[in-house]
C-alpha cells in the first residue's frame, strides 16, 4: 500500500535501541533523496527512548533521567521520520495496517481512541518485559524496571523508602529476583545510591538498608564465564549485597518473597528482574509464528516466517542461526547489529524489490558493571583473543563506551561527543545522586 504520491510506507515499533537506530538511519538517509523516498514512522507507547542497559542507574537514581533521556519528537525533527505516539495491540495483515490501543490520562480520561496506522514494511522491535512464569503475586506486589518510566517510578519510591527510614528510624530491606546482568547491576547501583547518601549527610543509613539478591540457577550471569560470576558474586558480597543462588521463588507478598522451601524471605521492597519474554499480545497476533516467550519467529533475513513484508528483530524476535543449539540471547548487541543489518539492506529490498541476504552475527562477548565499584567482559566467540576475560577499568572504560557508541549513531560523531562532555561537566558540578 503507498499513498497518493507513491510513498512507500517503512513503519518502525518500538523504539529502543534496534528500533530507534533504524528510524533514525535510514530517515536521514531517505530524507536526502526527496518526495518519492520512502516514508519513515517510529511508533512507541512512551515519550522518551533510554539505553536499556542503563535503565538500572535511572531507577537507581546514580544517573539523571533528564540527561539520558532521547525525546521521539526532536529526534524525529532532527533525523527526517516521523514519531506516532501509542501503543500496537494488534495487527491486520490483510490490510496491512496496526491497530493502536486507546490512549488514557493517568486519571482514566480517554485522550485519544483507537486507531490504525498502515504501513507496506513493518518493522517489530518492540523489546522485551520481564517474566513472571505465572509466579503467584508478583504483578501485585513486585516493582520492574523494563522501561523509561518503570525505572522513573522505582526511582521515585525508592527515595521515599529512603525518607521514610531516616525519619521514622526503620529499616528498609529490598529484594531483587534475578540474578542476570539487570538484577546484578542494579543491586551495585543500589549500594551506590545509599554509600553516596550517607556521604550527603544520611548518617546511620546504611545499617537501615539490606539488599538481597535472589537467583533460581546456580551461579549469578548464567551467559557469562564462570570466573566472571564468582568474581562479581564475591564483589557484590564485599558491598555487603546477600547472594541467594538455587533459590526458586514460588509466591511474591505484600511482605516479601515466600521461597521454594517454603520459607519466607521478608522484603519490604521486592523487584522482579527475572525472565523475559515480548509482550504478550504477540502470542496471538494474526497467524505469525511465535515462540513461547511470544518471540515472532524469523528467517536468517529477519522477515516473519508467514509474511515477508513483516520484520522482527531484537528482544522481540527468535532466530536460530544454522548449526546453533539454541535461538540469538535477547541482547542490547543482538539488536544493535541486527539494526545495522536492515540498514544495510532495506532499502535495496524496498525500492528494487531485491532479497535480503541472511544476518551474520558475532558474538562481541559481553560487559557487566558494578557502578563504580568494578566492571567485568569477555570478548566471546569473535576474534584471536576470543574467550578471554578482563575486569577493572578497561571493563568500566569498554561498557561506557558501548554507550557513547549508541549516543553517536543517534546523534552523529560531533553531537554525541557534546553530550559526553556535557555528562562529564554535569558529573563535576551536580550532584552525583539524585536528591530531588
Amino acid at each position: 500500500m503507498a499513498d497518493t504520491q507513491g510513498r512507500h510506507k517503512l513503519l518502525v515499533v518500538g523504539g529502543g535501541v534496534a528500533g530507534l537506530e533504524i528510524a533514525t538511519l535510514l530517515g536521514r538517509r531517505w530524507r536526502k533523496a526527496g518526495a518519492q523516498a520512502p516514508q519513515v514512522s517510529l511508533l512507541d507507547r512512551d515519550f522518551a527512548h533510554v539505553w536499556k542497559p542503563m535503565l538500572h542507574t535511572i531507577a537507581a537514581g546514580t544517573r539523571d533521567i533528564s540527561q539520558q533521556q532521547t525525546t521521539y519528537v526532536a529526534q524525529a525533527h532532527d533525523s527526517g521520520f516521523s514519531y506516532q505516539p501509542g501503543e500496537m495491540c494488534g495487527l491486520s495483515r490483510a490490510t496491512r495496517e496496526i491497530l493502536i490501543a486507546p490512549m488514557l490520562a493517568p486519571d482514566g480520561r480517554l485522550l485519544v481512541p483507537a486507531r490504525r496506522l498502515p504501513y507496506d514494511t513493518l518493522i517489530m522491535a518492540l523489546g522485551s518485559q520481564a517474566n513472571d512464569f505465572g509466579t503467584p503475586g508478583v504483578a501485585e506486589h513486585c516493582m520492574c524496571i523494563d522501561s523509561r518510566q518503570q525505572a522513573d517510578a522505582f526511582n521515585r519510591e525508592i527515595r521515599l523508602r529512603i525518607l521514610q527510614c531516616l525519619a521514622q528510624d526503620t529499616a528498609l530491606s529490598i529484594a531483587i529476583v534475578g540474578g542476570g546482568a539487570t538484577g546484578v547491576e542494579l543491586a551495585a547501583e543500589l549500594v551506590q545510591l545509599m554509600q553516596t547518601a550517607v556521604a550527603y549527610g544520611a548518617a546511620g543509613l546504611e545499617a537501615r538498608i539490606s539488599i538481597t539478591l535472589i537467583e533460581s540457577g546456580p551461579r549469578l550471569l548464567a551467559a557469562f564465564p564462570q570466573d566472571i560470576s564468582a568474581a562479581t558474586q564475591a564483589r557484590l558480597a564485599s558491598l555487603g549485597v546477600v547472594v541467594k543462588t538455587a533459590t526458586r521463588v514460588s509466591a511474591a507478598t505484600a511482605d516479601g518473597f515466600v521461597l521454594g522451601d517454603g520459607s519466607v524471605l521478608p522484603a519490604s521492597l521486592r523487584v522482579w528482574a527475572a525472565g523475559v519474554k515480548a509482550p504478550d499480545f504477540l502470542a496471538q497476533i494474526d497467524g505469525l509464528e511465535t515462540r513461547p516467550g511470544n518471540q515472532l519467529v524469523v528467517r536468517p533475513s529477519l522477515q516473519t516466517t508467514e509474511d515477508p513484508a513483516i520484520f522482527a528483530l531484537g528482544d522481540c524476535a527468535s532466530l536460530s542461526l544454522p548449526g546453533a543449539a539454541r535461538p540469538l540471547p535477547p541482547t542490547a548487541q543482538v539488536a544493535h547489529q541486527q539494526a545495522q543489518h536492515l540498514v544495510r539492506h532495506l532499502p535495496a529490498f524496498i525500492t528494487r524489490g531485491k532479497p535480503l541476504p541472511d544476518f551474520v552475527y558475532r558474538d562481541f562477548g559481553a560487559l557487566v558493571s558494578l557502578g563504580e565499584y568494578d566492571a567485568y567482559g569477555s570478548l566471546g566467540k569473535f576474534g584471536l583473543l576470543k574467550d578471554v576475560t578482563f575486569k577493572g577499568r578497561l571493563a568500566q572504560l569498554s561498557h561506557v563506551m558501548l554507550y557513547r557508541t549508541h549516543q553517536a549513531r543517534l546523534h552523529g560523531f560531533w553531537r554525541g561527543s557534546l553530550l559526553w562532555w556535557i555528562d562529564f561537566l554535569n558529573s563535576r558540578l551536580r550532584a552525583s545522586i539524585r536528591l530531588d
